[in-house]
């Protein structure tokens, strides 16, 4: 690479890593939902400068984290519960695709590595590390996305993936269920990694099935 190609590549870079440090931030509620974020906290909090952070918001706003308002800053938005049915919707045919083309095409590798995440959220459960579980369940939805070789693909599951990141955050890996949550994950991994298609989308209906009843509860708890 040119010094020159490193230079345009360096902002991207940094403006990528602010992104992903930022959404983390409102996702695990260090950023409360109807608060205002600060640029100059978050300049000095990640080391960078005004334009990473301005990009990195921008990409928020397109996937309803954060509301720009000129002149006063961004808004961290509030977890929209309906919306989230919705995307269980969309979500639903994507993921029978995209379990039975990754069990298909899954290199040796990544099949080694599905199996290693499954004994990994197994284990996550076990110390009751949350963290660890919430950051293992991020990779387990990135490598069966990667394993199908289907960009297009990749990208739509992906954005869902991201869209509703907050809300599992916050009703399962922070209640009870996320337990139950991680043994299907496995399920799925773990049938992806033996290249039996028909297993894994069985396991990713009955996952599909379980994020909707708590996704239905929390929008009557929120009614109640």
């Amino acid at each position: 690479m040119t010094d020159s190609e490193t230079r345009a590549a360096a902002p991207e870079l940094i403006s990528d890593t602010a992104y992903v440090a930022i959404q983390n931030l409102i996702v695990t509620g260090r950023l409360r939902p109807g608060s205002m974020i600060s640029e100059n906290e978050l300049r000095e909090e990640l080391n960078c400068g005004r334009t990473p952070i301005r990009e990195a918001l921008q990409r928020l706003k397109l996937e309803g984290f954060v509301e720009i308002h000129p002149r006063r800053g961004a808004l961290v938005t509030t977890i929209n519960l309906r919306q989230q049915l919705e995307l269980l919707e969309v979500r639903r045919p994507l993921e029978d695709i995209m379990v039975r083309l990754a069990a298909r095409r899954a290199t040796p590798d990544q099949r080694e590595r599905m199996r290693l995440l499954a004994n990994e959220l197994e284990a996550a459960v076990d110390r009751d590390d949350r963290d660890k579980y919430f950051g293992i369940n991020r990779a387990t939805h990135e490598i069966e996305a990667e394993a199908t070789k289907n960009a297009m693909l990749i990208k739509t599951i992906s954005q869902v993936h991201t869209m509703s990141r907050r809300f599992w955050y916050s009703f399962i890996t922070a209640s009870d269920s996320f337990a139950d949550a991680a043994g299907l994950h496995c399920k799925v991994l773990r049938a992806i990694s033996d290249g039996d298609g028909d297993e894994a989308a069985q396991n990713a209906h009955l996952l599909l099935d379980y994020l909707e009843r708590v996704t239905k509860d929390a929008i009557e708890r929120a009614l109640d």
